[in-house]
């Protein structure tokens, strides 16, 4: 045989050898046991250990009573006070327990208790594989970890880790909630707990619902995904992801947000909400709604920020910028909202218009006032430089009202009687019952009151110092057939819903919609991806290295 061959079957041979060695498992080592014996009947090709029993085994030392030895299989039977340990880490009790120092696995059964730094498992049978540092059992469990204790009817403890996981029922009662779910993973140093699958969370203040979420049990700091909502008496939370502080019953939800009143039926909707229980308030933009249910119809209203504050019956709803609002007879526009629930007040603030039926109404000032105890609308204010204005129905003209101050009273939900004041003017197309135009009446007065019906002048009625007239349509030329100050603002009407958002507002609704629908089928059947607070959470800061500061002084 060539000389290099052999010395090479000889290395490989030795390697052989070596990594056989390497891997033979350890022998379990008796450290101390008052009595020993050879009992064939009563152990079988075993040792028996009596008394103050204890052995180690590749950094595990197991006590007991009594236990029978099988030398040759390298194993173990433990009887009574059974405890294994490992380390600082990992403690094992119970009345019996087996272990394998080949296969380097344990079982426990009998009132089996396992107890780390942070947590203790009691259930009727353990088992416990050091090989990859896992603890299971398939018995109902109870783990106690401070101020949580954990139920359920099976197990995982990953002992690197410092996680228990949970596939099927478990439950966590704190004293302030319970949480139960079908598939949790709880953190038992951090305390932070992963839910995957239908999960409640129930407590004196909320129900919660998620099936894809994340609870700092330590800090009662949540964040939830997936079919999620938190649940108050009168309000419900919903959106594609919500953050939640217990400690401060703080809310914040982004994309599709929705948030039910179920005591005054409203909605508000929107992208990006923040909601704050124990103030009383809620902020909502990203094309932000409100919808409220008025006369049996629902009220529209939109602006770039919409605001809820003050407590049931007491509550004011602000909306900001470029506010928009549509009823089914009754729309306008405005910069910013103020509608107060306790006084049934709502002020339109800056460049106010309406539209009620075919009327364009606009003023200075204007005020929508409700009536509380019947839930409707009871009357209209406008104040300074106040002009009504409708087309007339067959011809290209305009009816126009004009005055300093308008009051107006509701009907059914309509405008119904209206009061214009102080040096009114009026240009009106008047028709007969044949729809015939038989002049144009133009004139001034102190005072105009307007009977309307269904949203259509039905009367005229000039009080004090009338001056004017009905003039033959040729007869008044076209330029006098205006009122100074009027514009026509038909083409702004808001005909319906969809009218009060405007293009840019849809084209963020649309990109956040399908942000929403990528995400979610994505990360479908992906549980959350573990923190890094998480899985950092024992780990130690470095220290800062110590600054050492040079003196720039040269001597003279």
């Amino acid at each position: 045989m060539n000389k290099s061959i052999f010395f090479i079957f000889i290395g490989l041979l030795f390697l052989s050898v070596q990594f056989t060695f390497a891997q033979a498992p350890k022998k379990i080592i008796i450290e101390n046991a008052d009595f020993s014996d050879i009992d064939q009947v009563a152990v079988p090709d075993g040792l028996l250990l009596t008394g103050n029993v204890k052995v180690n085994h590749d950094g595990v030392v197991l006590t007991c009573n009594k236990a029978y030895f099988f030398q040759k299989e390298n194993y173990l039977k433990a009887f009574g006070n059974v405890q294994l340990v490992q380390g600082d880490t990992l403690f094992l009790n119970s009345k019996y327990a087996e272990y394998s120092g080949n296969l380097k696995k344990a079982f426990a059964t009998g009132n089996a208790v396992m107890t780390s730094p942070d947590a203790t498992l009691q259930t009727d049978t353990i088992n416990f594989d050091r090989n990859v540092q896992e603890v299971f059992y398939n018995t109902k469990g109870t783990i106690v970890n401070k101020d949580n204790t954990l139920i359920s009817k099976s197990g995982k403890y990953y002992v690197t880790q410092k996680k228990f996981q949970f596939l099927t029922e478990v439950t966590i009662t704190n004293p302030k909630y319970v949480i139960k779910s079908n598939h949790l993973d709880y953190y038992s140093n951090s305390g932070h707990t992963y839910l995957l699958g239908p999960s409640t969370i129930t407590s004196k203040a909320n129900y919660i619902y998620t099936e894809k979420g994340f609870y700092d049990t330590k800090k009662n700091l949540a964040h939830f995904l997936r079919k999620s909502y938190i649940k108050y008496d009168d309000r419900l939370i919903e959106g594609d992801s919500l953050f939640y502080n217990r400690n401060i019953e703080f809310a914040s939800a982004t994309r599709n947000v929705k948030i039910t009143d179920s005591i005054n039926k409203g909605i508000v909707k929107g992208h990006y909400a923040e909601i704050y229980k124990l103030k009383d308030s809620m902020f909502v933009t990203k094309r932000a709604v409100a919808i409220n249910l008025v006369e049996n119809d629902s009220v529209y209203i939109h602006g770039k920020k919409l605001m809820v504050t003050g407590k049931e019956g007491e509550r004011i709803l602000r909306a900001y910028n470029n506010v928009r609002f549509y009823k089914t007879d009754m729309s306008g526009k405005c910069d910013s909202i103020h509608s107060n629930s306790k006084t049934a007040l709502t002020k339109l603030i800056g460049n106010p218009i309406l539209w009620n039926g075919d009327n364009q109404i606009t003023g200075d000032v204007m005020h929508l006032i409700g009536d509380n105890n019947t839930k409707k609308l009871d009357s209209l204010k406008v104040l300074n430089n106040t002009f009504l204005v409708s087309r007339d129905t067959l011809g290209t003209g305009f009816n126009q009202v004009k005055g300093l101050n308008l009051f107006g009273k509701f009907k059914e939900g309509k405008l119904h009687d209206v009061d214009v004041i102080k040096n009114t003017e009026v240009v009106y197309y008047m028709r007969n019952d044949q729809k015939e135009l038989i002049g144009i009446n133009k004139n001034v007065s102190s005072k105009i009151n307007l009977i309307l019906e269904n949203n259509a002048v039905e009367t005229i009625t000039f009080f004090n110092k009338v001056d004017g007239d009905i003039y033959p349509e040729a007869d008044l030329p076209e330029n006098a057939r205006k009122l100074r100050g009027l514009v026509w603002r038909g083409d702004e009407r808001i005909k319906s819903k969809d009218d009060i958002f405007t293009a840019e507002d849809n084209e963020l609704n649309e990109k956040l919609i399908k942000e929403g629908k990528d995400q979610e089928a994505k990360n479908k059947d992906v549980p959350l991806k573990v923190r890094k607070e998480t899985l950092n959470y024992d780990k130690k800061k470095p220290t800062a290295k110590p600054v050492i500061k040079t003196s720039t002084k040269t001597k003279k």
